[in-house]
């Protein structure tokens, strides 16, 4: 069904090509109408991130939930955040092996999620995994401007290793809270 929390997932999938292209392309004189083009790839990506609280928000206060948008909404979550580092790495703010980790972890608890849908069991998320989408936002965010704000680059290195340690925990507090009940449904 198509609601307004299901277009909020599809527009935060729509933005990520145009914030690739902002990202990655060298604009002559570096500005885009007026302004540093990563100013402007912030922009898209906070406006990108603002869907993900809002999506949420929406289907829960309007009893809008629908089996699309809990499809979506993860989706849409892992599309944004995966390119954005992506991204980073191409443009050296980020170490690939991190990213890889990152990445790594997000594959692994949509397996895990997947393996538990197809048994009935759903997996909602968990405080870790809050706190580490806010973190993973937070970092892209500061890492997006590092550059033409140089004073951002002295908390760059702390927030790389808090989005890895956060993420590679949350990933372990998914497998152990939920892994046991997938296998335990599947054994039964």
């Amino acid at each position: 069904m198509i609601n307004l929390p299901n277009i909020l997932s599809m527009t935060r999938i729509l933005l990520v090509p145009l914030l690739m292209v902002v990202l990655l392309t060298k604009f002559e004189g570096r500005e885009i109408i007026g302004l540093d083009n990563e100013f402007i790839a912030l922009i898209i990506f906070l406006l990108a991130a603002l869907t993900d609280f809002l999506d949420g928000f929406i289907a829960r206060r309007r009893k809008q939930v629908t089996r699309l948008g809990q499809l979506l909404d993860p989706a849409a979550d892992k599309i944004l955040t995966s390119s954005a580092f992506v991204a980073l790495v191409e443009l050296g703010m980020m170490p690939a092996w991190m990213v890889v980790l990152v990445i790594g972890r997000e594959f692994a608890v949509s397996g895990l999620r997947s393996i538990a849908a197809l048994q009935g069991v759903a997996i909602s998320a968990a405080t870790a995994g809050k706190l580490k989408t806010t973190v993973q936002i937070t970092t892209i965010a500061v890492l997006i401007v590092a550059n033409p704000w140089p004073g951002l680059q002295t908390f760059a290195p702390a927030l790389r290793w808090l989005t890895v340690v956060l993420t590679l925990y949350s990933g372990v507090e998914y497998f152990v809270r939920f892994g046991r009940l997938v296998v335990r449904e599947r054994d039964e």
